[in-house]
């Protein structure tokens, strides 16, 4: 179940894993990832990990918006049937009413957003080519939850050739232990994992 009130210190950086890439703001895509008022409500902004989640999403967001790099944004539909939520339901339930969907970042445009059926941003969506059509090869992952669709979707992103950076304090997750768990699997095996500052570094903002 996904706790109805989530409040943790962010967990130390990760060591940096064998991965060299640099987001280059010629390359990259930001994905706003399940930043749905169903999922993001569970934070509180005054406290961590919601202060930096609320933040730092909204930094990046600013900054890809300023410097012309797309931005891109998940979002799972409400009241999916039981044969769309699959296996889904076996372990979440029934998910969420249409009312509890809406973005807290609202996109500037109604194809940037991706409709989101399972834990992968790329899984059944047209994202893949969406990147291909913009000719990026870079994903700056933020948003939550960061062990389940962050992580999935930079594992997928990998396997795509894509190069996946999590932004370790722009995501949030139900603990910080499973936060960190994310953070480690990403940096040892498939992703970047870089601060807010270090991004808007890389970015030139």
């Amino acid at each position: 179940m996904i706790p109805d009130a989530i409040a943790y210190t962010l967990p130390s950086p990760t060591r940096p894993g064998p991965a060299p890439w640099k987001v280059d703001p010629a390359r990259c895509v930001l994905l706003v990832h399940d930043m749905q008022r169903y999922f993001a409500e569970r934070f509180d902004p005054s406290v961590s990990p919601g202060r930096e989640l609320f933040a730092n999403v909204g930094r990046l967001r600013a900054a890809c918006t300023k410097l012309q790099i797309p931005v891109r944004y998940t979002a799972q539909p409400g009241r999916m049937t039981r044969a769309e939520r699959g296996l889904l339901h076996d372990v979440w339930g029934d998910g969420m009413h249409d009312d509890e969907g809406g973005l807290v970042f609202e996109p500037a445009a109604a194809s940037e957003v991706v409709t989101k059926w399972r834990y992968s941003a790329f899984h059944r969506t047209p994202l893949l080519g969406m990147l291909r059509e913009l000719g990026r090869d870079q994903l700056v992952v933020c948003g939550v939850y960061a062990h389940l669709g962050c992580l999935l979707t930079a594992c997928d992103a990998y396997a795509h050739d894509i190069e996946p950076f999590l932004v370790a304090d722009a995501i949030a997750d139900f603990t910080a232990a499973d936060h960190a768990l994310a953070l480690d699997f990403a940096s040892r095996s498939c992703a970047v994992t870089p601060t807010t500052e270090e991004v808007l570094g890389s970015l030139g903002d």
